[in-house]
């Protein structure tokens, strides 16, 4: 179990180098097409789950993530792999086609500035979307928080990790941190599991 969560957690950090390194948008998709907003000026539309979003939690259980005023709905089958002070971990069943919630906290300096960094991650995600290898992205607000959200393209390999993503800054505890929620799954495997991831995602109950 150790090496699953190490593993998902170096997808997690190379998916951030990439957007952080370029340090650089969408119509109204659900996450059924591709989308992309050139709205730089970073309007957030509110996160609505489809009735199929909705749907595939049906009967589901709540992750608490109690010291970081966090919680999500999951699907009833899925359960808790790993919670840390700083990293949350929930799987699907299904070993190498599971879909799993991986979300991590990362403390800023007081000064840091958030609005230029938030944005310099869409500015990043736009290049990749450019070129292809994110298929959606949008000002996302979920909870009454903004962020940006990005979906990425089909891997090469069916086997090779998706990732969806919703990326915010927030106040708590006294700290300034950074959030971040990823859903992800295989490319295989990413349409059997797509409802879910999403609903999962637009279920954040987040304390800012």
């Amino acid at each position: 179990m150790k090496q699953i969560t190490v593993l998902l957690f170096l997808g997690l950090v190379l998916s951030l180098c990439n957007l952080g390194d370029k340090l650089k948008t969408g119509d109204k998709s659900t996450g059924s097409g591709k989308s992309a907003s050139s709205d730089s000026s970073g309007d957030a539309e509110k996160a609505t789950p489809t009735a199929a979003q909705t749907g595939a939690l049906a009967g589901g259980a709540t992750a608490n993530w109690e010291n970081q005023g966090m919680s999500w709905t999951v699907p009833p089958n899925w359960k808790e792999a790993s919670k840390e002070g700083k990293m949350l971990l929930w799987r699907s069943p299904g070993g190498g086609d599971a879909a799993n919630l991986i979300v991590s906290i990362s403390p800023m300096d007081e000064s840091f500035p958030t609005d230029v960094s938030i944005k310099a991650f869409y500015d990043g995600a736009k290049t990749r979307f450019k070129n292809a290898e994110v298929d959606e992205l949008k000002w996302w607000e979920i909870d009454g928080l903004k962020g940006v959200q990005f979906r990425e393209s089909d891997p090469e390999k069916p086997d090779g990790i998706r990732r969806l993503q919703w990326l915010a800054y927030r106040k708590h505890a006294g700290q300034v941190q950074m959030v971040n929620v990823m859903l992800s799954t295989s490319g295989k495997d990413f349409l059997r599991h797509q409802d879910a991831m999403y609903g999962v995602l637009y279920s954040t109950k987040i304390a800012h």
